[in-house]
């Protein structure tokens, strides 16, 4: 169905690879609408909790966008890749309802480190390098790049990282908070499944709201405070608020996802 993503569903978990090792996995437009159309069938899909996204072989997750593509775009041209891009996967993954864990197996470069920080929880390999080397080809990042990653590691670090165009190792990127944990590469995928088997067992509607919720604190059209309570107070009417109170008042843990 899918030539560039493969899809492996394994109790509960959702595996995504990008699967162009040839080209180290970078993103074309033909892999990000693939990757937008199998997250949106993943989205109303209630036997996938969680969902981990990594790129085929070791060397690199994603090492950027395939600059072949737009090399000789027009203005108009560049302005509808970015808006495109972050609209149909960017955004889509950071909105998502559902946690999506980056398995950073070496290269996460441009695109590729753009799209492990639209992802909820990021887990480097020991081998990973990360990097936005956009400005090296007289473009931005534009795929999110110079908004999330502020966000993440700071304002200075960032304009750093972008304007050097240099690449950070995985032990830097733990320091600088960039990464949530940094195994080696042969433990990256067991890792990612146990922090996934975690998120599990708990509620799939609260964990949604909770994405929601963190989600609008960095919207400055929003007030994240208004959404908390919000959503709060809707969980008041789920099924899963009735499974976890009567289950815990009865020293049980709560199955959800029966």
């Amino acid at each position: 169905m899918y030539e560039n993503v493969l899809f492996d569903k394994v109790n509960g978990i959702g595996w995504i690879t990008i699967n162009r090792p040839n080209h180290l996995n970078a993103l074309n437009k033909q892999t990000i609408n693939e990757l937008h159309s199998l997250l949106n069938s993943i989205r109303t899909d209630d036997s996938v909790g969680v969902i981990c996204l990594t790129g085929a072989g070791e060397k690199a997750f994603v090492a950027g966008a395939d600059i072949k593509e737009f090399a000789a775009y027009s203005v108009a041209q560049g302005g509808e890749l970015a808006q495109t891009g972050q609209t149909l996967l960017f955004d889509f993954i950071e909105q998502f309802p559902k946690p999506i864990i980056a398995a950073i197996n070496g290269f996460a470069l441009g695109g590729g480190l753009e799209l492990a920080m639209a992802c909820h929880i990021r887990i480097a390999s020991t081998n990973a390098k990360m990097g936005l080397p956009e400005v090296s080809l007289g473009v931005i990042p534009g795929y999110g790049g110079t908004q999330r990653l502020p966000m993440l590691i700071g304002r200075g670090r960032a304009n750093q990282m972008i304007c050097s165009a240099e690449m950070i190792d995985a032990q830097c990127a733990d320091k600088w908070g960039l990464v949530n944990s940094v195994v080696e590469p042969s433990a990256l995928k067991d890792s990612c499944d146990s922090l996934a088997q975690k998120i599990l067992r708990n509620s799939p509607s609260a964990i949604s709201s909770a994405i929601r919720a963190v989600n609008a604190g960095f919207n400055p059209k929003v007030d994240g405070y208004v959404t908390e309570i919000e959503s709060f107070a809707a969980c008041f009417g789920t099924r899963d608020f009735n499974l976890g109170v009567t289950a815990f008042l009865q020293k049980e843990k709560a199955n959800f996802r029966q």
